[in-house]
C-alpha cells in the first residue's frame, strides 16, 4: 500500500505549466512512499480521476496541490466550501456559478492535516508558508471539498487535504506576482507529508464538517 498519495494538476488558465503538478511530481522521485497523479482542470473529471486514484493505491494520507498566482507562500487549506464559481471556464470549456461541489453535503470540510505544524516546520526549513482559509471556489476548491467528502463518507482512518503553491519565477516572469522555485515549493511538500505522517492532531484546529 502507498502512504501517500499526491495529486497536482494539469496546466490551466492559458498557463504552459502548472507548478502543483511539476513539484510532486518532483517530490515522488525522491521518496518511494509516494505516488503522484495529475489530475484534470475539468469539473466534470477532477473527482472522479481522484477517486479512481484512491481506489487504486490505498492510501493512507492523501495531499492534493493546486497552483495560487499571486499568494507568496506555500499554504496549506484550512477550509473547503461546498460552493462552485467559476471567474473563468474550466479546460472543458465549462463555467458553472453558484452550484454545490456535492448537491446536499454539508456547507464545509474542515482538513484533517496538521496545518499550522505543517507552516511552522516550512518556515523553519526557510520557505515561505502560511495557513489559508479560502482555498476558493475553483476547480481547486471542489478537489479539496470532493476529497473530504470522500474520505469522510467511503475512506474512513484516510487523512487528507490540500495545499497551493505560488507560482514558478518563469510563470511570474509575465507578471509582478511572487513566485518559488519548483524544487522549494517539493521541499515544502516534503515537510507537510513528514509532518502529517508523524503529527496527528493540530490541537487549535478542528476537524469535520460545518452544517
Amino acid at each position: 500500500m502507498t502512504s501517500v498519495l499526491l495529486t497536482g494538476f494539469e496546466p490551466f488558465g492559458g498557463e504552459r505549466v502548472n507548478p502543483s503538478w511539476q513539484a510532486v511530481s518532483l517530490l515522488t522521485r525522491r521518496r518511494h512512499d509516494t505516488v503522484a497523479v495529475e489530475l484534470p482542470c475539468v469539473f466534470s473529471r477532477s473527482l472522479v480521476t481522484l477517486r479512481d486514484a484512491i481506489d487504486e493505491y490505498r492510501p493512507e494520507l492523501v495531499i492534493c496541490v493546486g497552483q495560487a498566482g499571486g499568494r507568496p507562500d506555500v499554504t496549506p487549506e484550512r477550509v473547503a466550501i461546498n460552493l462552485i464559481d467559476a471567474r473563468i471556464p474550466d479546460n472543458a470549456g465549462s463555467q458553472p456559478v453558484d452550484v454545490p461541489v456535492i448537491p446536499g453535503g454539508p456547507n464545509a470540510y474542515f482538513t484533517t492535516l496538521p496545518v499550522k505544524a505543517c507552516v511552522t516546520g516550512i518556515k523553519a526549513a526557510g520557505l515561505p508558508a502560511s495557513v489559508s482559509h479560502t482555498a476558493g471556489t475553483y476547480v481547486c476548491n471542489q478537489v479539496f471539498y470532493g476529497l473530504m467528502h470522500l474520505l469522510d463518507n467511503d475512506f474512513p482512518g484516510v487523512r487528507g487535504g490540500f495545499v497551493h503553491v505560488p507560482y514558478t519565477p518563469e510563470q511570474a516572469a509575465r507578471t509582478t506576482a511572487p513566485s518559488l522555485a519548483v524544487h522549494r515549493a517539493a521541499e515544502a511538500l516534503e515537510i507537510i507529508v513528514e509532518t502529517a505522517l508523524s503529527v496527528t492532531e493540530d490541537l487549535s484546529t478542528p476537524a469535520g464538517t460545518l452544517h
